[in-house]
């Protein structure tokens, strides 16, 4: 290796020290300055929001203007002539990838929900890659369906678009084209035997709305100091920023699962896409953007676990934080040139 004489590294370092003061003024600085302001006006920005949010949180609870109570709600009644069939045929989705630790949680509580019989069907959209628990879950539906309960066990020969393409894939079914509605539960998610007859009725009988969000409730939250900072965070989350944007009529993601979607409002938005990681809110703002409305509710809980490692808690938070930029950069000009349809 050549070396370089000690006096030409001394002029190198002076040319570079030119070219530095040269550059620092007119470029380096006013970009240094931009880009504070443009951190300060984020931050006001945020301050103001957060602000707005807590005002109208006070402001209806004080009120009592609670989000559902904008729409109608009344059970499902009985009808002699047409019986079951005057109840909306219900599609219950349960994407899985090796859930060996609560899938027969996550299957029996799908299976517990309290439809009638021959109105619901329970969709195992199963992605695992170890077949040891391929055929446990496969036996675990079978053992339902053993007992009465419409159940179909689906897999996939490959796993492109991950939960997003079993989504997709689940939906092309022939049987799911009877169905009105679709509740999606993750596979660490075990809702109340009357789910569906405190959800359902809002959609059957408000016809401009497009998705129920339930809330979340956490079975794990005392296991440690990072589950209780998580459970803290997303309390926040469902309390101030989706019960604001439901109760002011303003957009609020789709949470991923707990929720239940007309399937003409998911179809019209385009379907489930893999372009993201955040499919989730992907499809909210799709279906947004043609009018549609979503209601979030508060009072319905929906057990699940919150990530109890960190590496679980570091994958979660990079798909939510990279997630939604990479889907505004994607969606941007579509927004902007969106005409708000009442």
């Amino acid at each position: 290796m050549a070396v370089v004489p000690e006096t030409m590294r001394d002029d190198m370092t002076w040319q570079m020290g030119l070219v530095w003061e040269q550059v620092k003024s007119p470029v380096i600085i006013p970009a240094l300055r931009l880009a504070v302001f443009l951190c300060l006006v984020m931050s006001v920005m945020l301050l103001v929001e957060k602000v707005y949010m807590a005002v109208v949180i006070v402001l209806f609870k004080l009120l009592g203007k609670r989000p559902d109570k904008r729409y109608k709600w009344e059970p499902i009644k009985d009808d002699v002539e047409l019986g079951n069939s005057a109840y909306p045929m219900v599609l219950v989705q349960i994407p899985m990838y090796n859930e060996k630790e609560v899938y027969q949680l996550s299957i029996g509580a799908a299976c517990g929900l309290s439809w009638p019989s021959d109105r619901i069907i329970i969709q195992v959209l199963d992605d695992s890659t170890d077949p040891v628990i391929k055929d446990l879950v496969e036996m675990e539906c079978q053992k339902w369906a053993s007992k009465g309960i419409n159940i179909r066990y689906e897999i996939r020969d490959n796993r492109n678009g991950y939960k997003a393409g079993a989504l997709k894939q689940g939906m092309k079914h022939s049987y799911v084209k009877q169905c009105d509605y679709v509740a999606i539960f993750d596979a660490d998610f075990q809702p109340e035997p009357d789910f569906l007859w405190r959800t359902v009725p809002f959609l059957v009988h408000n016809p401009e709305l497009a998705l129920i969000q339930a809330r979340w409730k956490f079975v794990n939250a005392d296991e440690c100091l990072m589950t209780r900072m998580q459970e803290m965070s997303l309390d926040y989350h469902f309390t101030v920023e989706q019960e604001v944007g439901s109760s002011t009529y303003a957009f609020f993601g789709f949470n991923g699962t707990a929720g239940v979607w007309r399937i003409t409002a998911l179809n019209e938005a385009g379907g489930w896409k893999d372009r993201t990681t955040v499919e989730d809110m992907d499809l909210a703002v799709r279906a947004s953007l043609k009018g549609w409305k979503f209601l979030f509710l508060g009072d319905i809980k929906v057990k699940n676990e919150l990530p109890s490692t960190l590496k679980a808690y570091r994958y979660q938070q990079h798909r939510w934080s990279c997630g939604p930029a990479n889907l505004f950069r994607k969606m941007a000009v579509e927004i902007a040139k969106n005409k708000v349809r009442n």
